[in-house]
């Protein structure tokens, strides 16, 4: 039995805690970032406001406001606020949290809000256990997650809840936030006298990569460090700004990343800018992906977007997919760059996978058609007894190495090759031999 309570069920942070978790808005004015969906009017703003909050899931990248926005809920709302970790609970802490919500529930009237860390930590059977209570309303749940929640959740409770997607926080939020911790005596680092110069400012910035969590924790080590030498006024210069930050973390995971990144590359490549399809190909790369996948994807778009418009692609695509087996990383990004480049500076033409595809359908749906005597195998014996290979004709006895003849028992016509590149000397001679076979094709608009 709970005998007493805070007001909101959630503590305040300690004097020691981060600099990040201390900076935490208490109220929605003080939420940065997230416009599209908690500036003023918008809709999680109003639910908010209102105090009418029904399950949501918040969903984005580390230190975009997931957890901040929790708790500036816990502070608007008359609900109690419950918060667990999903990597340090198990089902037995959460039912015990749903039967106390239970009993408040009947006991005051009083809705629970339990807020969930790292919601895809749980599996399928831990996420069920929440659908009775979420259901009928004696909790509402808020689940935070880095990963694609389409992929990570249930299904039900998905349709049990609202989806907002958080972005990264633009470089002027990040600014506002280090400048808001500087000022702050009470929570931040307004205490000490500090001078943060412009080119440390951007350095911050730039390689926090939109994580204002990131951006605070570096300020504040940068600062500290500083003041146990004893100045008595901190000039936070590039040189402590490199030195607090580090190396710059890229955020890229096998889920939302990973498959984003790739349909980006694949995208850069097939609309023509080799310099995007360079970009990210290196984030994939410096994000730890396999260079073997690169490879493949770029043969496949060789043969795919650039086909026959350039026949070249695919040779050195198929090159830098062997060198990344023969050369290995890092040396392999070079062979990698050479093709990916080619690729995406060739001309274009998905006239083959065209073809492909409706040589599939006809395969797939159409009535199979059966293969022609003359074109059947001759070469074992008893062949000649059943008719196989008579009536044949060798193209090359023939002026041009062609002969008129029959090779498929339909008049139907899958590859229709473009003028782009080496395709229109294919589509000259297509359209030559079709007009001798009496195949007459329509010019192309």
């Amino acid at each position: 039995m709970v005998l007493f309570e805070e007001e909101n069920g959630l503590p305040k942070p300690q004097k020691d805690a981060p600099l990040a978790v201390r900076m935490r808005p208490t109220s929605l004015e003080e939420v940065v970032g997230q416009e599209h969906f908690c500036a003023e009017g918008k809709l999680l703003w109003r639910m908010i406001k209102a105090d009418k909050l029904s399950s949501v899931i918040f969903y984005g990248p580390p230190g975009t406001g997931k957890t901040t926005l929790s708790h500036v809920l816990a502070h608007h709302t008359n609900a109690f606020f419950e918060q667990v970790n999903a990597t340090s609970s198990n089902v037995k802490i959460i039912r015990d949290i749903l039967f106390q919500a239970a009993q408040r529930k009947e006991r005051s009237g009083r809705r629970t809000v339990l807020f969930i860390d790292e919601l895809h930590r749980f599996n399928k059977a831990q996420q069920d256990v929440l659908l009775p209570d979420v259901e009928t309303g004696t909790i509402v749940l808020v689940g935070a997650t880095t990963h694609n929640p389409f992929f990570a959740l249930n299904s039900p409770l998905l349709s049990r809840s609202q989806i907002f997607q958080f972005k990264p926080l633009s470089n002027d939020n990040i600014k506002q936030l280090l400048h808001r911790a500087l000022e702050d005596k009470e929570r931040g680092l307004g205490e000490f006298n500090v001078i943060l110069k412009n080119d440390a400012m951007d350095h911050l910035v730039e390689m926090c990569d939109g994580d204002a969590r990131r951006a605070l924790n570096a300020l504040e080590i940068g600062v500290l460090s500083s003041e146990a030498e004893g100045e008595s006024e901190i000039v936070f210069d590039l040189e402590l700004a490199e030195d607090s930050i580090q190396q710059k973390a890229i955020v890229y995971d096998d889920e939302d990343e990973h498959y984003d990144s790739a349909s980006a590359f694949i995208k850069s490549m097939r609309g023509s800018d080799p310099d995007a399809a360079l970009y990210w190909m290196m984030k994939m790369l410096e994000g730890g992906e396999d260079p073997r996948f690169i490879a493949r994807r770029m043969v496949i778009c060789a043969a795919e977007d650039v086909g026959n418009a350039a026949p070249n692609a695919l040779l050195l695509a198929n090159a830098a997919q062997q060198a990344v087996e023969f050369v290995g990383m890092p040396e392999a990004a070079i062979p990698l760059a050479q093709a990916v480049t080619y690729i995406a500076a060739s001309p274009k033409s998905n006239a083959s996978y065209v073809a492909m595809e409706k040589a599939r359908k006809d395969v797939k749906k159409g009535r199979t058609l059966p293969v022609p005597d003359h074109l059947k195998d001759a070469n074992y014996p008893g062949a000649e007894k059943l008719g196989h290979g008579e009536g044949y004709k060798y193209a090359h006895n023939f002026a041009d190495h062609w002969v008129d003849q029959d090779y498929i028992p339909t008049s139907r016509i899958y590859y229709e090759p473009t003028e782009s590149g080496h395709e229109k000397k294919i589509a000259e001679t297509l359209r030559r031999l079709r007009e001798k076979r009496g195949i007459i094709v329509s010019e192309k608009k």
